[in-house]
């Protein structure tokens, strides 16, 4: 059975590439804009993994990972971030003490990204 995965990620663009690339890895895949939809389809659904957007519109990255955690303390999360107005490395840090499993700044490599993912769904 293949794993299934959220994708939470404002930029419809790079949401769809992420999609393709892990449905080519045979990964079940689904998708929301920003973490309100998330949080949603998260409540909805039973997911191996989640990949969230730091910077959202409606409710950001951090705020999401907090309340994924809640719900489930055992949630396996990738974290991504381009930054904002503060440096990626500072979000990415944030992210790491709310207890996501991995982060990723953008831009990243195809590779990395895939790897990180098969990494953490095999931990």
């Amino acid at each position: 059975m293949s794993k299934k995965i959220l994708i939470i990620e404002d930029d419809s663009d790079l949401r769809q590439v992420l999609k393709i690339m892990l449905e080519k890895e045979a990964y079940s895949v689904s998708e929301a804009e920003n973490g309100m939809r998330g949080l949603k389809a998260f409540q909805s659904n039973k997911f191996d993994l989640v990949i969230t957007d730091i910077i959202m519109p409606e409710k950001e990255g951090i705020e999401t990972i907090f309340e994924l955690k809640k719900i489930n303390p055992d949630v396996k999360i990738i974290a991504i971030s381009g930054g904002g107005r503060i440096a990626a490395e500072e979000y990415l840090m944030m992210a790491k003490n709310f207890g996501v499993s991995t982060v990723l700044s953008k831009p990243f490599k195809k590779d990395d990204f895939l790897s990180s993912v098969k990494d953490v769904l095999s931990g």
